[in-house]
């Protein structure tokens, strides 16, 4: 047998037998989008763009939520605090990541 034709029976018959440990289909709940700023800016309104094409694509629901503050911090926090299950997703600026270590002597969470 070709070695080719070899490894393509190998690797679909490891798919065939991986199947049954496979995670559930995703998602499987609605989707939190965190917004670092206010509900009506040009990040308010991108954000709630991209979850309408998600929301279509992923065929669940993805709810925008605006937590403004501190330059980012208090949104950019629930999003580093928050279960690392895939369910919360955030969008900030580049001050709530890079700047705000230098600006704010202690930081909630760490961005790195």
């Amino acid at each position: 047998m070709h070695p080719i034709i070899r490894g393509l029976l190998a690797a679909c018959a490891a798919l065939w037998l991986g199947a049954p440990l496979a995670q559930p289909n995703y998602p499987t709940k609605p989707i939190r989008f965190i917004v670092t700023f206010p509900p009506g800016g040009s990040s308010d309104l991108i954000a709630r763009a991209l979850a309408t094409v998600l929301s279509d694509r992923l065929r669940q629901q993805v709810l925008v939520e605006n937590r403004p503050g501190a330059g980012g911090n208090i949104g950019m926090d629930f999003v580093a605090k928050a279960a690392p299950d895939g369910y919360t997703m955030g969008l900030g600026a580049a001050g709530a990541l890079a700047a705000n270590v230098s600006l704010y002597p202690k930081m909630p969470y760490d961005p790195a």
